[in-house]
């Protein structure tokens, strides 16, 4: 079997406390976690990847932000892990609020890829720019909040726009 080899790697439930980076093995891990040991986030970055982390911000134990050095325009990845769908639509709206904060950390003119488990499920019909017709088939409540996010910030739900393997319904 052949090796997988990735760049950057977003991570749900590190259940570590605090906010740090430290290196793992031959990689670099930022995470940022909360005053208990659950939930937290992280990514982990490849040698050559992480020589180009410029800077990095942990929002919450939900939310982090980092900022890699590119040769024409800079990289900002948030990488998210949203409440499940039994969370009160209050916390949902704490979620999207971090993700503005952790917006607020890059540049207007930054690429800016948001990656990780909105725990949101967008139907298989098209969705103008937002989505594509590869969705699990029924829209949630937490979907619905996502695409209405996705349509007022101008960003796409791209792993819905590539056929993937069957998912579980």
């Amino acid at each position: 079997m052949g090796r997988l080899k990735l760049n950057i790697l977003g991570l749900a439930e590190v259940r570590w406390t605090g906010a740090g980076s430290t290196k793992l093995a031959s990689k670099t891990l930022i995470f940022s976690g909360g005053h208990t040991h659950v939930r937290g986030i992280g990514i982990l970055f490849d040698v050559k990847t992480a020589k180009s982390l410029w800077s990095w911000y942990p929002v919450s134990d939900r939310v982090v932000v980092d900022k890699l050095v590119a040769k024409s325009l800079n990289l900002g990845i948030i990488h998210v892990y949203a409440s499940t769908s039994d969370s009160e639509d209050v916390e949902v709206e704490k979620f999207y609020q971090k993700i503005e904060k952790a917006r607020g950390y890059l540049k207007s003119q930054d690429i800016i890829i948001i990656m990780g488990d909105f725990n949101a499920e967008v139907e298989d019909e098209r969705v103008k720019d937002v989505d594509g017709l590869s969705g699990i088939g029924t829209v949630n409540e937490r979907g619905s909040r996502l695409i209405e996010w996705c349509q007022i910030n101008d960003f796409a739900i791209t792993n819905t726009w590539y056929q993937n393997h069957p998912r579980r319904q």
